[in-house]
């Protein structure tokens, strides 16, 4: 049975004259803690804050935990899961839930992608390779835990682990813990004879973990690392490497940039190079991080690096399918949320004109994520995309980024007249966040609030209406705080930062010179959350919203 896709125009709201432009500010928080550490609260945002003092056009919306899908309201939000509810009006079970589901039932170790890699179990090696911490964005440490014991329990003979550190889902120079806490869990392993160890590392923003094409470079590390053997810096364990890559505390490194290292034996031999007939877990269950990684390990024509040697018979899963156009993997471990009915489809197949733009850092998430997990265009024919290449550089030393240059991008747009709906988001508020530099934390917010002011003047001049929020917090609380919420210090007195994301609401504003004086946001929606963007976006547009989409967050005034 066909689904019907067509919409209808609202009752009380009418079409706008010009485009509905939707920008989302990434990490852009309302968080409650407003001192010296919030660089929402501490930055210059006349924007910002002439948006937050028009009556009933501004409010704040969950955007973690639950209302995003995520196992619990202890969950900090994430690009990926705030993109996906923003783009598609629904709530759907996400990747750690998804995760846990298959850990809890046991269906993980059912499922085809387990049988693929159990083949190894007996005469060769499994590796698992992701970011260890437990940020729950991409990957939780408990969830490696048990897929160890797992395979270590239906018979896996030697196991090696290929380890990420973070310092930015969680706090710099957590990576030590984390460490201490998995070489725990493989000497348990060893006691009932499963030869289990670490084997390579290294940072999340250095080694294997680039995104979006930015710097294949990081990939390539990462092979060579992890299957090579190879790396500038060979350690006998690694607690060692990592304290070590750390440095001294006059000028420590980042958990998120510790440079590629080796696990040798008394030898100077790689403990765990990936061998011909070995098995790889890929244990993230974010896909933006892992899809280059993948194409690496999945094709054998692959030729974007010298891979140098690629093992025979090798049994390929990532933790998740993670990019369902492209089936990659091939092979995993647990079925990905199937997201149907996107914004999007509703858009093209009304014959809606769209354009979305980001720079690269974030262009998969007003596209890919978006539309619920799908690459490329729903119709080419009515959507334009344009990725603005960002900087190859730590975010702090730019933080200006490029939004700039979207910024001039999406004006051209809402000027064009070709595009109904205009999609724009800024990256700086998230990507500086992560840093955990203040200072340059501020510059990017007062960045993206001068370029919101232009972009909003330029709907206004075509009449059109706007909306402006975010996918959740980051700039909105730069320090780590105990649990009265008091900033915690080192033992120098300086303040601890926090790179990760937050637990804060985040905001939403409604406008545009061709908004109806009348239409307002509603007071009997209290829990609503970015799914609740879609059907508001609808409306906005002069449509009802589909009925299969959260609540919409607006009115006709009576």
């Amino acid at each position: 049975m066909s689904f019907d896709y067509k919409l209808q125009p609202h009752s009380t709201i009418p079409a706008p004259e010009g485009p509905l432009m939707v920008c989302i500010l990434d990490g852009f928080g309302e968080n409650e803690f407003k001192d010296e550490y919030n660089a929402v609260h501490v930055a210059t945002t006349p924007t910002i804050d002439a948006l937050r003092a028009v009556p009933k056009r501004f409010r704040t919306i969950k955007a973690h935990g639950t209302a995003v899908g995520l196992p619990s309201d202890a969950d900090m939000g994430n690009s990926e899961v705030g993109h996906n509810a923003l783009g598609s009006g629904q709530v759907v079970d996400q990747g750690a839930r998804l995760v846990d589901m298959a850990l809890e039932t046991g269906k993980m170790f059912e499922g085809d992608g387990w049988k693929l890699i159990s083949q190894a179990f007996s005469k060769h090696t499994v590796h698992f390779i992701g970011l260890l911490s437990d940020g729950g964005v991409h990957s939780r440490a408990d969830q490696l835990f048990g897929c160890l014991r797992g395979a270590a329990a239906r018979g896996a003979q030697r196991i090696r682990c290929h380890v990420l550190t973070d310092g930015r889902d969680v706090p710099d120079g957590s990576s030590v813990k984390y460490v201490e806490e998995l070489e725990a869990v493989l000497a348990e392993l060893r006691e009932k004879g499963c030869d289990a160890r670490i084997a390579s590392g290294g940072g999340r923003m250095k080694v294997t973990m680039d995104r979006y094409e930015a710097d294949w470079s990081m990939v390539k590390r990462g092979w060579d690392a992890h299957v090579l053997g190879k790396a500038p810096y060979t350690f006998t364990d690694a607690k060692t490497a990592v304290t070590t890559l750390r440095g001294p505390e006059d000028a420590t490194v980042s958990d998120q940039y510790l440079d590629a290292f080796v696990i040798v034996d008394e030898a100077g031999a790689p403990v765990g190079t990936i061998e011909d007939g070995d098995a790889v877990v890929l244990f993230n269950f974010r896909a933006d991080r892992m899809v280059e990684i993948s194409k690496a390990f999945e094709y054998q024509d692959f030729t974007t690096f010298d891979r140098e040697r690629y093992p025979v018979g090798l049994r390929f899963v990532g933790m998740m399918q993670y990019d369902g156009d492209l089936k990659l993997p091939a092979n995993y471990l647990v079925p990905p949320p199937e997201i149907l009915h996107v914004s999007g489809e509703f858009l093209v197949k009304n014959g809606i004109t769209t354009f979305a733009c980001s720079e690269t850092q974030k262009f998969g998430h007003v596209t890919f994520f978006w539309n619920g997990n799908r690459s490329g265009y729903l119709d080419a024919k009515l959507e334009q995309y344009l990725e603005i290449p960002s900087d190859k550089i730590e975010f702090n030393k730019a933080p200006d980024m490029k939004a700039r240059e979207i910024t001039a991008a999406s004006k051209e747009a809402i000027l064009s007249g070709k595009y109904k709906v205009i999609r724009v988001n800024f990256a700086n508020p998230d990507m500086v966040g992560h840093t955990g530099d203040l200072a340059a934390t501020i510059r990017a917010v007062e960045t993206v609030d001068a370029c919101v002011k232009e972009l909003l003047e330029t709907v206004d001049q075509v009449n059109g209406r706007w909306i402006v929020t975010a996918d959740h917090g980051n700039a909105d609380d730069m320090v780590q705080r105990d649990k009265k919420g008091k900033p915690m210090k080192a033992e120098d007195g300086k303040p601890l930062p926090l790179t990760s994301h937050t637990l804060a609401p985040v905001p939403f504003f409604i406008g545009g010179k061709g908004l109806p004086d009348g239409v307002v946001l509603r007071d009997d929606v209290p829990d609503a959350g970015l799914a609740n963007v879609a059907s508001t976006t609808f409306n906005l547009l002069g449509y009802e919203a589909p009925g299969i989409y959260k609540p919409t967050m607006v009115q006709m005034a009576a």
